[in-house]
């Protein structure tokens, strides 16, 4: 059975990436620290036959031994700090996760490939966020200039060019992805739509920093997993892929469609209103990506309707509502980013 390394499987987008390789009839090595929660949710009840996990740093040298026992086809890269609010309180911590995380990896492959003349893929999972801040009907393609405006997204785009050096110089097997906002069941409850859903579910006013008007693309979770697998299977060495639907949605709209679906399973609380709040510093106002190169290239299309895809992810939590006891509500549901 061939072999693959998820980083930051215990993540929203890596447990479903678990579950998505093990369906593929991959064995799946799961290397997470567990710094959110005590595992995932969504992998307890995951076949252990076909499964390993380590509670391991991604800048812990045991990485080298782990290659060296599993001897993996691929390596998807998705450990990281990724919330851009808590970017602006915790700056180190990026730094740390994302490009020492990251360089660590890179050195571990590089000694693999030394010692025993294997190749591995890396598929580092990167953002839409490093191309920056874009005016209306403009779009981010693979040759766009990087202009990170947060923490998080510089520590991001400085792993892209890390990962593009190392391709170059050691001849390192590997493709970035540049996906837009992903959306779907288990996402945690510090970015957008869980916290939303929490918040009607807790008889809550619902948060949207400024007007409202920051334009986000959107992504269902397994569309993601897909174009993954995809640039996994034939994806160009060196090579990056945009990954986004080209459907934007502003964050108060998004907020609207989610109401409407909300209203035909449950009852409201009349708390449940929205409440416009004080914006986050350096807010990009709107991201957007150009997907063309990965549909005309690698053939691949997204298949989930967003209105459909967050009627079943709002259905999810509805029937998942202990999902939200396992995060403590002073780190999650606390609002961060104001601290400048």
């Amino acid at each position: 059975m061939k072999k693959i390394i998820v980083t930051g499987g215990n993540g929203f987008i890596g447990s479903n990436l678990v579950h998505f390789l093990l369906k593929k009839k991959f064995f799946v090595i799961n290397i997470d620290y567990n710094k959110y929660s005590n595992g995932s949710y969504l992998l307890k009840k995951i076949n252990k036959k076909k499964y390993k996990f380590f509670k391991t740093d991604l800048n812990d040298k045991k990485i080298f031994k782990i290659l060296s026992i599993y001897k993996p086809e691929a390596i998807f890269n998705l450990a990281a700090e990724t919330h851009v609010d808590r970017s602006i309180d915790s700056p180190k911590d990026f730094i740390y996760s994302n490009i020492l995380g990251t360089f660590n990896l890179l050195e571990q492959i590089r000694k693999y490939k030394k010692k025993y003349n294997k190749k591995i893929k890396l598929i580092h999972v990167s953002t839409d966020e490093v191309y920056g801040d874009l005016k209306k009907n403009n779009r981010s393609n693979e040759s766009s200039a990087y202009k990170p405006s947060s923490p998080y997204s510089a520590s991001k785009a400085s792993a892209d060019h890390i990962i593009k050096s190392y391709s170059r110089t050691y001849k390192i097997d590997s493709v970035i992805s540049n996906c837009c906002n992903n959306y779907g069941p288990g996402q945690f409850p510090e970015k957008l739509i869980p916290t939303l859903i929490f918040n009607i579910f807790n008889n809550s006013p619902l948060p949207i920093y400024g007007k409202g008007n920051n334009s986000r693309e959107w992504i269902h979770v397994e569309d993601h997993c897909k174009g993954l697998f995809t640039i996994f299977k034939k994806g160009k060495n060196g090579e990056s892929y945009n990954i986004g639907t080209g459907v934007n949605v502003s964050n108060l709209n998004l907020t609207k469609i989610l109401l409407k679906i909300v209203k035909r399973k449950m009852k409201i609380g009349k708390k449940v209103k929205i409440r416009f709040v004080k914006d986050r510093p350096g807010h990009d106002m709107r991201y957007a990506l150009d997907s063309k190169k990965i549909r005309n290239y690698l053939n691949w299309r997204p298949t989930k309707k967003f209105d459909l895809g967050l009627k079943e992810t709002f259905e999810w939590y509805l029937n998942n509502k202990r999902f939200f006891n396992i995060f403590s509500k002073k780190k999650f549901f606390k609002r961060l980013g104001l601290n400048t």
